[in-house]
């Protein structure tokens, strides 16, 4: 089954379950429920990122965006942990309140329902694990939906003590570990975009062994004036000064090949552009 498929069936999966769980936790009088649908629309946002990020790797450079389309998953990881961090802000409110103020929720269909959203989590992970040993935005999506079963497992035994106890206490408590599970995962999606847009390195690569690496390369004499950025999710760009020593443009061009073939293999860079200089060039005067 291609990637595109596995991740669209898994979104309208988790869809689904957001709209179970957000009735449910109104049915049942559960801040707890509802506080995990808002968890599992992180999902959907991260499993809807990973499908337009897989869409948009093959969509062509124009003359105005010369890398592609790369980064439009990054502008929707912005947004996406925006609202969900004022998602929180708000279950947190309510949550305080329900402390001051106990409801007692339905527990039964409390439990039923995250019962209902867990099998699906399961379902949705088992649907995208292939996929994830080798593509880091389905894997991305794949720590997202583990998160949330996480959360569904938490909901499911504060319905069976709550049923078991009456302790309508446990309900705002829950609500506050998923949103601790939420802002977690809000932290680590707004840090790595940040990243991206400020075009640090990737978290994958060490500037310096990749400068030693390239340095060990034969011909080589220097590094310099190194630069190495995430252009999206998986997709990283390099480029750099290699001073070599005095050789033919023949010779140049296969330690450029040696180059694009380490940095590819050791550190998943395709994207290199590399400027060779040469100190020890003889310089020559033309009358």
């Amino acid at each position: 089954m291609a990637v595109r498929t596995r991740l669209l069936l898994a979104l309208i999966a988790t869809a689904l379950v957001a709209v179970l769980e957000f009735a449910g936790g109104a049915l049942s009088g559960s801040l707890a429920l509802i506080s995990d649908a808002v968890h599992v629309c992180m999902d959907v946002f991260a499993l809807a990122l990973a499908l337009a990020a897989s869409i948009g790797a093959t969509l062509p450079a124009d003359r105005r965006r010369t890398f592609g389309y790369g980064r439009v998953e990054v502008l929707g990881a912005l947004v996406n942990g925006t609202l969900l961090l004022v998602a929180t802000v708000a279950i947190v409110y309510f949550a305080i309140r329900r402390f001051a103020a106990p409801v007692e929720p339905h527990a039964a269909t409390m439990t039923l329902i995250a019962a209902i959203g867990l099998a699906v989590n399961v379902g949705v992970g088992s649907l995208l694990k292939p996929e994830g040993k080798h593509d880091l935005n389905v894997r991305a999506a794949l720590y997202h939906v583990l998160g949330d079963a996480l959360g569904a497992l938490a909901v499911i035994a504060g319905g069976i003590i709550i049923w078991l106890t009456h302790a309508a206490w446990i309900d705002p408590l829950l609500s506050l570990f998923v949103a601790a599970i939420i802002v977690a995962g809000v932290v680590r999606v707004l840090r790595d975009a940040t990243n991206v847009l400020l075009e640090s390195a990737p978290e994958n690569v060490d500037s310096a062994d990749l400068t030693k690496h390239i340095e060990q390369v034969g011909g080589v004499a220097g590094v310099h004036d190194l630069h190495v950025w995430s252009i999206g999710s998986g997709s990283h760009a390099l480029s750099a000064h290699v001073l070599l020593d005095d050789r033919r443009l023949s010779q140049a061009t296969d330690v450029l090949r040696e180059i694009d073939t380490c940095l590819q293999e050791h550190f998943g860079i395709a994207h290199v552009t590399i400027q060779f200089e040469c100190d020890d060039c003889p310089v020559v005067v033309r009358h």
